[in-house]
């Protein structure tokens, strides 16, 4: 029994604030790049939240062309770009062992743990206080 080694996915998560991005690529002829069944300019209508999702490949020099296809939940539109970064960097480690270095200086591997401070009881956001007054 051979399995199809070649061309089987590579299945990763990247998570950036409450966004929670699953990362696929298979080996294609050419690179395309799909998140929630849309292409990535119609999902990142910005073209620097193209540029931060699509940063891994880019910056990453991989020599191959990949069908990346991305399911992303949760956050905002920005944090979700970051965590589609993540993901991607990691499939492409997983893939590859040498970009990792590549990716590791970027800090693209790095999970920003950074969340929002909830509000607490008594205050008016998360640390703000009401205005003391003497009287």
């Amino acid at each position: 029994m051979a399995t199809d080694t070649k061309n089987r996915y590579i299945e990763a998560v990247g998570r950036r604030k409450t966004a929670i991005a699953r990362v696929r690529i298979t080996p294609a002829t050419k690179t395309t790049f799909t998140i929630n069944d849309k292409d990535v300019k119609d999902y990142f209508t910005t073209g620097e939240l193209q540029m931060i999702a699509q940063e891994a490949i880019s910056k990453g020099e991989v020599g191959e062309k990949f069908a990346v296809t991305v399911r992303v939940v949760g956050g905002g539109i920005h944090a979700q770009a970051e965590a589609v970064r993540h993901g991607l960097s990691r499939t492409l480690v997983e893939r590859d062992e040498q970009v990792k270095n590549t990716l590791k200086k970027l800090g693209f591997l790095k999970r920003d743990s950074r969340q929002v401070e909830r509000k607490k009881f008594g205050l008016k956001k998360a640390r703000k206080a009401p205005t003391w007054s003497k009287r």
